[in-house]
Order: structure tokens, then C-alpha cells, then sequence
């Protein structure tokens, strides 16, 4: 699904640069559930931001899917984005004036799909996550782990190939971390690829892959 080759990032520090990757070459399969660790300032989160089409300031070769996002439009690799891709975010990022609801039918309302459908598809979510209850709810109103818990339902609403998460769990208690991290793994289960950046050992193991950095390489590549 994931394919990078000799992935960098730098940017400019005077007359030299400051490298925050040095070329990444990693396949990522459907069905993976992959953990990246290392230490602040590794370039966890950056790689994560370039794998969900955030950021295009780097070089290097990515193919999503047989797709070459460093060939793609920005037009392009916002649609791949948007089709194929769900990101979950520390702080969560749900639209504070918006309803739970509302938030879940937000991704939605990005596509081509009536209001009938996405309407059935918010309900779905809502059944499935066992939120019915928190819909009419405002983000303020809900505790660190329901709303993350609608942050994952958001990420998935709309069937992607891949959950993106940055640190998931790094805002909530341990027995919030642990349910959303078994969310996690019952979405792969079902056939989900996800790939979480974080700095828990235990939460690291709920991968089937861990994948370390640090420095900006990948720990065991060659740095020469």
C-alpha cells in the first residue's frame, strides 16, 4: 500500500540545512499495523504528516497505493487524502462548535454522497462506537476519551484504507489509552492498516511491526 524510497526532509539553517529525515525507505502492506517509536525529535510525527499528504515539502519517492504522490498535484493528493485516509490526532481536533453528529458527518460531506446516505452512515458510526447517546453533545461536554473515542469514529467513517494516529493516547488516563488502543486493534482485525506514532512501550506492542527512529534515520538503516 505504503512505499517510500530515499524520503528526506530538510530545511534551510543559514548556509547549511537541518535534516529531519534522511532517507526513509519503508513498505507499509494493507492489513499492517505498524508503531513507530524514538525519541522527541526523532521525525516521528513529520513522517507520519508526510505518509497522511500534510506536508509536500520533501524529496523522495512515496507511492500510496500504486499512486506516485511526488509526482501528484496538490489538487491530487488532497483527493487521495480525503478518499483513502483517516488521521487521529492528539488533541483531537474535533470542531468545537459543531455537535458529535456533526463532526461525524463532516468527512462526509467532503465527497459526493447524498444526505440521505451520510445520514445512515453517521447513524452506523454512532451505533457501532456506542456513542448514540453523546450525538447531540458538544466536544466541551465530553470527557479526554469519548472525544477521542468520536475522533477514531470520524477517522473511519468513511472506510479508509489506513488509519494515520499521532500520539492517540497521549492526552488521556491509562484505562482511557488502553480502550482506544483496543479500538485499534479490532480495527485492524477487520482489516484496517494502521500506523501509530508513539512514545509507549506498551501501546508500541499493540503493532505488529514497531519501527524505530531516531535522528531522522531509521534505526538499522544504513546512515552512510
Amino acid at each position: 500500500m505504503v512505499s517510500l524510497n530515499q524520503l528526506e526532509k530538510s530545511y534551510a539553517l543559514g548556509a547549511s540545512r537541518s535534516w529531519v529525515l534522511r532517507r526513509i525507505t519503508l513498505d507499509i502492506k494493507d492489513g499492517d499495523f505498524v508503531s513507530i517509536i524514538g525519541p522527541s525529535g526523532a521525525g516521528k510525527s513529520t513522517l507520519l504528516h508526510i505518509l497522511g499528504m500534510h506536508d509536500s515539502a520533501w524529496t523522495g519517492e512515496y507511492h500510496f497505493g500504486g499512486q506516485p504522490v511526488h509526482w501528484l498535484s496538490a489538487t491530487d493528493r488532497a483527493a487521495l487524502h480525503k478518499k483513502w485516509i483517516g488521521f487521529v490526532f492528539q488533541s483531537y481536533h474535533l470542531l468545537d462548535h459543531l455537535t458529535v453528529y456533526e463532526n461525524l458527518d463532516v468527512p462526509l460531506s467532503y465527497r459526493d454522497i447524498k444526505k440521505s446516505e451520510r445520514d445512515s452512515m453517521v447513524c452506523d458510526i454512532l451505533d457501532r462506537f456506542a456513542i448514540v447517546g453523546k450525538k447531540d453533545l458538544y466536544p466541551n461536554q465530553l470527557s479526554g476519551g469519548q472525544q477521542q473515542l468520536v475522533a477514531v469514529a470520524r477517522a473511519v467513517i468513511a472506510n479508509p484504507r489506513i488509519i494515520l494516529a499521532d500520539e492517540p493516547t497521549g492526552n488521556l488516563h491509562s484505562t482511557q489509552g488502553r480502550e482506544i488502543m483496543e479500538l485499534f486493534r479490532k480495527l485492524n482485525e477487520g482489516g484496517t492498516t494502521i500506523v501509530q506514532v508513539t512514545h509507549s512501550e506498551a501501546n508500541a506492542e499493540y503493532g505488529s511491526r514497531v519501527i524505530e527512529l531516531k535522528d531522522g534515520w531509521l534505526v538499522g538503516a544504513p546512515t552512510a
